[in-house]
């Protein structure tokens, strides 16, 4: 079953998330040339009119990841650049990842990204996966890396008219990882979800083996991909408008 997920990774060290915490009014989206190149090139787009297009491109030279810049064409309000990095992979992203080859291996799998756009706290991307699997594989990973939040999961359909398919329904995987389901499963036997609680963080901790704050953390994460990939949630990323 093929899925689209659209989701926020909070890293400030994605590729020009500088330039649009710098410049918050322009609307930024990239595309990364396909292969195995650590210094891919970028295809940058830039919405916005001519005072905010003039403040990107004065960030574009101001910034170590842009080595290379040529501006393609402008287009109404749109402006597109094809960028060369002047840093690598490594380089720009090293230090808050556990694992580059770890990365590069989720985009060669049956992913693909269909947008991502840089905004003042990381990037948003909306990506098409084969299956819940390769879906959960990449978002295992970012949450090991970065702040990780999912804002749209749904089926691929034909008949949608936003782009997106139809919803996922609850019996299709609840999308946590085996240690959040564990612990989310502990901690409702015990009645630790009960009113008034028979059971405290402690306990909970206790029977699982881990620690209270490691305890409090998967439990965290675990409701926080329920409500998300469930319920939803309207309210704005921080740092974009309404």
């Amino acid at each position: 079953m093929a899925l689209r997920a659209e989701y926020h990774l909070g890293c400030a060290a994605l590729p020009l998330v500088g330039v649009a915490a710098a410049v918050p009014d322009a609307e930024i989206d990239l595309a990364i040339s396909p292969g195995m190149s650590d210094r891919p090139r970028f295809t940058v787009r830039v919405l916005g009119d001519a005072e905010t297009v003039a403040a990107v491109e004065a960030e574009f030279e101001r910034t170590p990841f842009v080595g290379e810049c040529r501006r393609i064409v402008r287009e109404g309000d749109a402006t597109r650049y094809s960028i060369r990095p002047g840093t690598s992979m490594a380089e720009q992203l090293g230090d808050h990842l556990d694992n580059l080859d770890d990365l590069r291996a989720l985009y060669e799998t049956a992913t693909h990204i269909e947008r991502i756009r840089a905004t003042p706290t990381g990037w948003v991307q909306t990506g098409r996966f084969a299956d819940r699997a390769a879906f959960d594989e990449l978002r295992e990973f970012w949450q090991r890396n970065t702040d990780f939040r999912l804002r749209k999961l749904t089926r691929v359909g034909d008949d949608a008219g936003d782009g997106f398919g139809t919803g996922i329904d609850a019996d299709d995987g609840d999308g946590l990882t085996d240690a959040q389901r564990e612990a989310i499963r502990t901690a409702y036997r015990l009645g630790y979800f009960e009113i008034p609680r028979t059971a405290t963080l402690d306990d909970v901790a206790a029977e699982l083996g881990i620690s209270a704050s490691s305890c409090s953390e998967r439990l965290r994460r675990a409701q926080t991909h329920l409500v998300e990939t469930h319920v939803g949630s309207e309210a704005p990323l921080a740092g974009q408008p309404p």
